[in-house]
């Protein structure tokens, strides 16, 4: 799951308009921002195996403190209270930690049983969507294009950037997707890491599209 994960980004500006995008893009990806940095320090462990699932490469064999549920929950709760703290914005603090939840739950849906329960190992769960090519495209995408629909139908740009800057990110998106989703495998576990940071450019195009864009 990738793309779908910017689409509750994006749907969720419905529900609290005065959160900017880039906040939403970082709760929505923000175990997905996490876990690079947690491969890059050897905390957690993913393995490349081609043909283990018909849509990715990966074996997530060891990502308890950025994927399990437990943790998720404690991330979500932390994200929400720090949220809160700095912006006093109460609806605010509520619907970032449901778009850090809402990771999970679209990870659940797509990952085989690979997702833990609880950081200390146990059951691992998943619905094992990633099994099928065209489901998971169909379901990305339908998920991808509510939220855009939904961001659209909430706010209006400000300026030709705010147009431009949005119909440009929607396009990167795509693109980046399907590369995922058809590209070689990557050649190594550390260009997987380094590779996932470039998320975080996303969540600045983010906030530089908000600062575009008028709530309607």
């Amino acid at each position: 799951m990738f793309i779908g994960h910017f689409g509750v980004g994006l749907g969720l500006k419905r529900a609290a308009p005065q959160i900017s995008l880039g906040t939403l893009f970082l709760a929505s990806q923000f175990i997905d921002l996490l876990w690079p940095t947690l491969l890059l320090l050897g905390v957690e462990q993913v393995e490349i195996a081609p043909g283990i699932t018909r849509v990715t490469p990966l074996d997530f064999t060891h990502y308890p403190v950025s994927h399990s549920l437990l943790a998720v929950a404690g991330w979500a709760a932390l994200f929400a209270l720090v949220y809160g703290l700095i912006r006093k914005y109460a609806a605010g603090a509520w619907i970032c930690g449901i778009a850090v939840i809402s990771h999970w739950l679209l990870d659940f849906l797509s990952h085989r049983p690979d997702l833990p329960l609880m950081p200390g190992g146990g059951i691992k769960v998943g619905l094992g969507l990633w099994n099928s090519l065209p489901a998971t495209l169909v379901v990305e995408f339908l998920v991808f294009g509510i939220g855009a629909w939904l961001y659209l139908r909430c706010t209006r740009a400000a300026d030709r950037t705010g147009s431009i800057a949005l119909w440009a990110l929607f396009g990167f998106l795509v693109i980046v997707h399907l590369g995922n989703l058809f590209g070689p495998p990557p050649p190594s576990v550390p260009a997987i890491a380094w590779s996932a940071q470039a998320q975080w450019l996303i969540v600045l195009w983010g906030y530089w599209i908000d600062r575009h864009r008028q709530a309607t």
